[in-house]
């Protein structure tokens, strides 16, 4: 599995760092932040061929730069395939209103594909496209918002990724039978603040899961470190790892 991080940082892009994102095997991008699009190019990412965007939560730094996509879509890069966005329950609504406010013509105009959207369910196994993937609600913002992580397969491996949360039992089964967790770690050092995870969380996770999971870690206000835990990697902006 091959994981492309778009960017590794938190919604202050502490240290200059951009928002948080990455693509997996080319074709499965998990959050949408505001240099997207920008991103892709620099990677050269086949653009028509994406097939699934998984947005964990509408916070600004994980959706809004998927507008710029659909409406590249319309004038630019032209694709035939049915586009699939997984987010929490209702993401239709509040992802069309959003993108047609930005750009009218993304909902008025015949892009020559279907963008599919797929509702979260709490704890189900669900299908979006050609993978199959299992949405477990996180801690985070719990007032104002649902958030969700995923656990998704790709070509025989097993991909999860909490999006934004605070420590919860919620993780170890987002985790379960995963080959790789990627992770909130918005705090460096200590334990986790308001609404995100620190690093002591990340070494609670790190003891209670198994250890050949490859956990990488992001949303980051600083760099970990991570020297004497096994298999814990930190995210680079524009990094790729292979597992």
């Amino acid at each position: 599995m091959e994981l492309t991080f778009l960017g590794s940082g938190n919604a202050f892009a502490s240290h200059g760092r951009y928002w948080s994102s990455f693509l997996a095997d080319k074709l499965y991008l998990f959050d949408a932040p505001p240099t997207l699009l920008a991103h892709l190019k620099q990677i050269g990412a086949d653009l028509p061929n994406l097939e699934v965007v998984f947005l964990s939560h509408h916070h600004a730094d994980h959706f809004i730069g998927l507008p710029f996509l659909l409406l590249e879509y319309v004038y630019m890069t032209k694709r035939n395939k049915d586009l699939f966005i997984v987010g929490p329950p209702g993401v239709e609504e509040w992802m069309e209103d959003f993108a047609n406010r930005c750009y009218p013509e993304i909902g008025s105009k015949d892009a020559g594909y279907k963008r599919i959207y797929v509702d979260a369910q709490p704890h189900a196994d669900q299908e979006a496209g050609s993978v199959r993937f299992h949405s477990v609600p996180m801690n985070h913002v719990v007032h104002s918002m649902e958030a969700f992580g995923y656990r998704v397969g790709i070509n025989g491996k097993t991909i999860a990724y909490t999006g934004d949360t605070m420590f919860c039992e919620e993780i170890f089964e987002l985790a379960d039978g995963a080959d790789v967790l990627v992770v909130d770690c918005t705090y460096a050092e200590g334990g986790g603040g308001p609404e995100h995870m620190g690093l002591d969380d990340v070494k609670v996770i790190r003891e209670r899961t198994d250890p050949n999971t490859a956990i990488v870690l992001t949303h980051l206000n600083g760099i970990p470190q991570v020297d004497g835990l096994r298999n814990v990697l930190v995210a680079e902006d524009l990094k790729t790892f292979q597992f």
